[in-house]
């Protein structure tokens, strides 16, 4: 018995086949210095090591800016950087908690429904101007402090991670 092949079968065929031919879309590559490694549950990759970003990569997302006092600064201090949401949105992690590691080794636990319940940034700027080493960059994971009453908790200031290097999503 012949079966007879209509052209939207063929199309529905082809397209199916398709679908296990082409690769899901990879992270692009960093171009410049790698500032930021997350790695763990993430599907988006452009290194072995997990899904590597140059400056240039997190400045190509949206970006957001909050002026907020710290603990660490006698006023206010402006920062501009990605959503921390957004970052993790491009790697298409699917974690609960991201394990964030300093370039000094500091290590802090942040719960990932953090990124959703607060407009954290990844401030690559502090009153705009690049963040240096020297003055906790080049990234800083910072929570909006003055937007919530229940972000001036040190629990909250504890999570705050700068001088940034990896983002591990368990």
């Amino acid at each position: 018995m012949m079966f007879r092949t209509t052209p939207v079968v063929a199309r529905i065929a082809l397209s199916l086949s398709l679908a296990w031919v082409v690769p899901a879309a990879a992270l692009e590559p960093a171009v410049g210095k790698v500032i930021l490694t997350v790695s763990g549950k993430i599907s988006a990759k452009n290194s072995p090591n997990g899904a590597d970003f140059d400056l240039a990569m997190l400045e190509k997302l949206p970006q957001k800016t909050f002026t907020t006092q710290t603990p660490w600064d006698k006023r206010p201090v402006k920062f501009t950087g990605p959503l921390l949401r957004d970052v993790l949105a491009a790697a298409k992690a699917t974690g609960t908690t991201l394990n964030a590691v300093a370039v000094n080794d500091y290590q802090t636990t942040i719960p990932a429904s953090d990124t959703q319940k607060f407009d954290m940034v990844l401030a690559h700027k502090i009153n705009d101007q690049a963040i240096s080493v020297r003055t906790k960059g080049p990234l800083f994971i910072v929570y909006p402090y003055d937007s919530n009453p229940e972000l001036k908790n040190q629990e909250y200031i504890n999570r705050s991670a700068w001088q940034l290097r990896y983002l591990v999503v368990d």
